[in-house]
């Protein structure tokens, strides 16, 4: 018999018991809060995306202003950012679960937008890179706190499709920081630092429709049953700490794993964006307009893909979803390096992104219904950024990569040009990394429909036990060495 871990990704009717609801009126059934709590968490992905994605997209101009002659000089500045991630999703990771979600995001978005408005007025190179990094740590939290905000006041029956449009708010904002780039950027004389100052004006709009939001319903409930209970703060400090502790102790295989997968996924994602239009200006010899639409066409596909496989997931599971959207990219990856031609290039962008921000919708979901009772921010935030740790030199792997394996092509005046050759360079890197994601999804844990809004928050006593039937242990569930139980079980206590 095959082991149980390839069995689990045969999809199976799922047992529903009489609460579930078809996926329409289930959406009918949303409230106008919990639609704004949705939409505001997106919102604040949506201009975390484009305050980051405004260095990719200005790197010639950069090397330009601070007279660097090599694409990696410049590449740093994102390496930087994503190192510093995973101490911002610890440090505000730990503060939502604590104290809720609402005014830590606030803050996280308005330190992001003090930063992102910071890094339009510096003037040398380390200034820059100094920035960047601090950016890093505040970008960091946005995400784990935005996901949790999104989702867990969500019916279950929604949040699947729910996962894939939260995404790619990451996806619409590359659009919108690609559309400033190509319109708004050419007609200023400030060029580069207009697109840093119009992002740090949209997280700032977002830290203010947050504010205006109420906060998660679960900890308003959670707050009010402490009070009535007369636990003082000491007292809860003091149990979200036993309990964090506690959480680690016996959840470390699942960290682990959690880490691993989102290092695949963000070596994904990073490998195949942050340096794309600079491959489509160097190696393919397009100018600068038609580089932005083609990373414009590329994030139409993004959109599309989050959306879909997010809704799909919740009928086939979740690793199976991304297993099929994560193939997809590999039969995509010749049309998306081979051709010269902008339509050609430009579809395979389309379909490239479709596959990886299609496997990134399930993201969201599948690490809110793995996370720990008590833990949606915490621990989805900091696995997500120790991930994009891990992947961090991925823009320099693929510009020193450039830097050493050449190719020509023929330049504007007719004659050859020796260019880096980053269609090879991705093309090999993102096969690679496409192989591990499936691997590492296939041995991993699926809790697919479970419904983690009535279990405790992380400073409430007995928070881990959560009222849930008992689970196989982590080890378990990574080796697939064992039976599990089912998650209609778990769904039914």
């Amino acid at each position: 018999m095959a082991p149980y871990f390839i069995r689990s990704l045969v999809p199976r009717r799922q047992v529903r018991d009489a609460s579930y609801r078809p996926l329409l009126e289930a959406l009918l059934s949303i409230s106008w809060v919990q639609w704004a709590q949705f939409w505001s968490g997106w919102l604040a992905w949506t201009c975390d995306a484009v305050d980051f994605f405004s260095v990719s997209l200005s790197v010639t101009r950069l090397q330009d202003q601070f007279h660097k002659d090599k694409t990696s000089s410049i590449t740093t500045a994102i390496t930087l950012t994503l190192l510093f991630r995973s101490v911002g999703a610890v440090v505000f990771g730990i503060i939502s679960d604590r104290y809720g979600r609402k005014w830590p995001l606030v803050i996280n978005l308005l330190l992001c937008a003090a930063l992102e408005l910071g890094s339009g007025f510096v003037q040398t190179f380390k200034q820059f890179l100094a920035v960047r990094s601090l950016f890093g740590v505040a970008m960091g939290g946005v995400w784990g706190l935005a996901s949790a905000t999104a989702l867990e006041n969500l019916p279950v029956e929604v949040r699947g499709l729910a996962s894939g449009v939260l995404q790619q708010g990451y996806a619409v904002g590359y659009l919108f920081a690609a559309v400033m780039n190509l319109r708004l950027v050419p007609e200023t004389s400030t060029t580069w630092r207009t697109l840093f100052w119009a992002a740090a004006g949209m997280s700032a709009f977002a830290a203010v429709i947050r504010a205006m939001v109420p906060e998660s319903e679960i900890f308003l409930r959670a707050k009010a049953q402490e009070r009535a209970h007369g636990t003082t703060t000491k007292n809860k400090t003091k149990v979200f700490m036993h309990q964090t502790s506690a959480m680690l102790k016996k959840h470390w295989v699942l960290c682990i794993y959690a880490v691993l997968l989102m290092t695949g996924f963000n070596f994904l994602s990073h490998g195949s964006q942050d340096l794309y239009p600079t491959y489509l200006t160097k190696t393919k010899g397009f100018d600068n307009y038609h580089s932005t639409v083609a990373t414009i066409i590329g994030n139409c596909g993004a959109i599309a893909g989050g959306a879909i496989a997010g809704a799909v997931s919740q009928y086939i599971g979740r690793r199976l979803t991304i297993i099929l959207f994560v193939l997809l990219i590999g039969a995509f990856i010749p049309l998306w390096i081979l051709p010269s031609t902008f339509g050609a290039l430009s579809a395979g962008a389309f379909w490239v992104q479709f596959g990886v921000q299609g496997a990134w919708g399930v993201i969201p979901i599948q690490l809110a219904e793995m996370s720990p009772p008590g833990f949606r921010a915490t621990f989805p935030g900091v696995a997500y950024q120790l991930g994009n740790m891990v992947s961090s030199a991925s823009s320099q792997i693929e510009a020193t990569g450039g830097d050493n394996i050449r190719t020509t092509i023929t330049g504007p005046d007719g004659k050859p040009q020796d260019v880096p050759d980053y269609a090879t360079v991705q093309g090999i890197l993102i096969g690679v990394v496409a192989a591990f994601v499936i691997i590492i999804t296939i041995i991993g844990p699926e809790n697919h429909g479970l419904q983690f809004e009535k279990h405790k928050a992380a400073f409430e006593e007995g928070n881990e036990e959560g009222g849930s039937v008992p689970t196989p242990t982590d080890e378990e569930k990574v080796l697939g060495s064992s039976e599990t139980r089912s998650v209609e079980t778990n769904e039914k206590s």
